[in-house]
C-alpha cells in the first residue's frame, strides 16, 4: 500500500470523492490481461486487491504490482503505447478511471490537475529509485509523505468502502 500513500497524501478528500464516482472497479482473473503491450490504454488503474505481473515482450518480468500501485501511469503522462504487458497472478480488483474524465476533470480544476500530476511525478520517482537503488536506500519513505501518511492511509481505506457502497 506504500505507493498508494503517494499519490493519496498529494490528494484531498474532494478528489478521492471525485476517483470513486467518475471510475468503476474491474475484476480480473489470474492470468487475465489488463494491459496490452501495443495496444493503447484508455483508462488510469489503481489497484486494490491483488498482485500484477508487468512483463516485456520476451517474457521477462519486469515488475509485480500490488495494494495501491498505479496502472497505465505511464501511458497517461506520455500518451505512448505501452511497452510491457499486465497480467493479473491472482484475483485483482482495480479502480479504472478513463483518462478523457481525468483530463476533463482537470481543464475545470487546475488545482486538481497540479495535485493529481504531482504526486504521479513522486509516485513515478519512488518507482523508479526503487527499481535502481543498489543499497536498498530505495525501500525507504520521503521525508516530505512521512507527514500525510497517516491521512493517506485513511484515505485509502475510504477510497476501498466508496468503491464498495459501505460510504458514500
Amino acid at each position: 500500500m506504500r505507493k498508494a500513500l503517494y499519490i493519496l497524501g498529494d490528494l484531498e478528500d474532494g478528489d478521492i470523492l471525485w476517483l470513486s464516482r467518475n471510475g468503476v472497479v474491474r475484476a480480473l482473473a489470474p492470468g487475465e490481461v489488463l494491459i496490452q503491450a501495443g495496444r493503447a490504454v484508455a483508462d488510469l488503474f489503481f489497484v486494490t486487491e491483488g498482485s500484477l505481473a508487468v512483463t516485456a515482450g520476451n517474457g521477462q518480468r519486469l515488475a509485480t504490482l500490488a495494494l495501491g500501485d498505479a496502472v497505465g501511469e505511464m501511458s497517461f503522462v506520455e500518451k505512448r503505447l505501452p511497452g510491457a504487458t499486465v497480467t493479473a497472478l491472482d484475483q485483482v480488483r482495480v479502480l479504472a478511471v478513463p483518462r478523457e474524465a481525468i483530463l476533463a476533470a482537470f481543464e475545470r480544476d487546475s488545482g486538481f490537475a497540479a495535485r493529481f500530476y504531482h504526486a504521479l511525478a513522486v509516485f513515478l520517482s519512488d518507482r523508479l529509485r526503487s527499481a535502481t537503488s543498489q543499497d536498498g536506500d530505495g525501500d525507504e519513505l520521503d521525508e516530505a509523505i512521512l507527514d500525510t501518511v497517516s491521512q493517506a492511509g485513511e484515505r485509502f481505506v475510504r477510497l476501498v468502502a466508496l468503491l464498495e457502497g459501505r460510504e458514500r
